[in-house]
């Protein structure tokens, strides 16, 4: 595959992930089905009830998206009317950017971008930090914990004490929790959420395995929950991901065995990896991030075998790897790996 075809096609790898027409045009003969772990989504979809015909027939009404939120707020410790459901975590980002505090906006790095995306698209001038010390003086902070690519991990403790002082001067902490339903919940800023400018974003398709729902919840303070409900509009979530959402939510036994499962992934991943002469640098249950000075060879040469994995055009010796689903996806992955 030429390098420059991989040069065209960067924004479309590195972005969020989950480019596979690009993969496809990019490697055209690679075997059927592709594997994606470049979104680092759950493997492992929750199981998709019955649904009546009603849920498709019918708006969703404003009983089932309570039923919804409340179900949000048991799972995840908090009241039910700091809840706000939206259409994945994505669609609540954008519509934060909109409706955030005017000014600078601080991103720490480096980290998922498209928090930094979506608020220089409404014309905020974004800076890229590498500390919360650093954030203090913006009028909006963000900070993706546990985070993405790398795993890292800030104490609720130190995102209280940014958001305190970014609530002397009325500014708004932004936490994007996508990967703590399975790691560093014990860190989580939601149960102890602040009540003013404060909001924490979760991701119900990454952990349940089924992003196609566009569901995502944002547990925000009084203040920036009202807005948002204003901001995202009527029927937010469709009637399918409110049934399938409130029940997966509330089925606490599932995400505990999935829990230790992806823990057992995780570490087999790992030890895959280390295998062919990778160094693994972090990462969550979900995903690990691994370092080889080849990385930007490797990664083409699993499109040739018809495997995504996500690249950074920052960190060229740097790949990060979603978690494989089936038995046959993991033997197809560690026999690309060992080309």
């Amino acid at each position: 595959m030429p390098e420059r075809d991989w040069a065209e096609d960067d924004r479309a790898f590195t972005y969020h992930g989950g480019a596979l027409d690009v993969a496809r045009r990019l490697a055209p003969h690679a075997p059927e089905p592709w594997i994606d772990l470049s979104t680092a989504v759950n493997p492992h979809p929750y199981p998709r009830p019955k649904l009546e015909g009603e849920v498709w027939s019918r708006l969703p009404t404003a009983q089932a998206l309570l039923k919804l939120e409340a179900a949000a707020a048991f799972r995840y410790g908090v009241t039910i009317g700091t809840v706000v459901a939206g259409p994945g975590s994505q669609g609540l980002i954008q519509a934060l950017s909109r409706m955030a505090p005017r000014g600078d906006v601080g991103v720490l790095e480096p980290t998922y971008g498209g928090h930094a995306e979506a608020f220089a698209a409404v014309g905020a001038a974004v800076s890229e930090l590498k500390s919360l010390e650093a954030m203090v003086d913006f009028d909006v902070a963000v900070v993706v914990n546990p985070n993405s690519p790398d795993g890292r991990v800030i104490s609720r403790l130190d995102l209280l004490k940014l958001h305190a002082r970014l609530a002397r001067r009325r500014k708004m902490l932004i936490v994007d929790e996508a990967f703590a339903d399975f790691d560093a919940a014990g860190e989580s800023l939601a149960p102890i959420l602040p009540a003013s400018g404060a909001v924490v974003l979760r991701s119900f398709g990454k952990s349940f395995g089924l992003p196609g729902l566009r569901l995502g919840f944002a547990i925000a303070s009084e203040d920036i929950a009202i807005a948002l409900r204003a901001a995202i509009g009527p029927w937010p979530v469709s009637g399918p991901a409110i049934a399938i959402g409130a029940k997966g939510l509330a089925d606490i036994d599932w995400v505990e065995r999935m829990r230790a499962r992806l823990g057992e992934d995780a570490a087999r991943l790992d030890t895959l990896l280390e295998e062919n002469g990778w160094r693994v640098l972090g990462g969550t249950r979900l995903f690990r991030l691994a370092a080889r000075e080849d990385a930007g060879a490797v990664f083409r040469r699993l499109l040739g075998a018809g495997i995504l994995a996500r690249p950074f055009v920052r960190a060229p010796a740097h790949l990060r790897f979603g978690i494989p689903g089936r038995e046959a996806d993991w033997r197809r992955l560690a026999a690309a790996l060992k080309g």
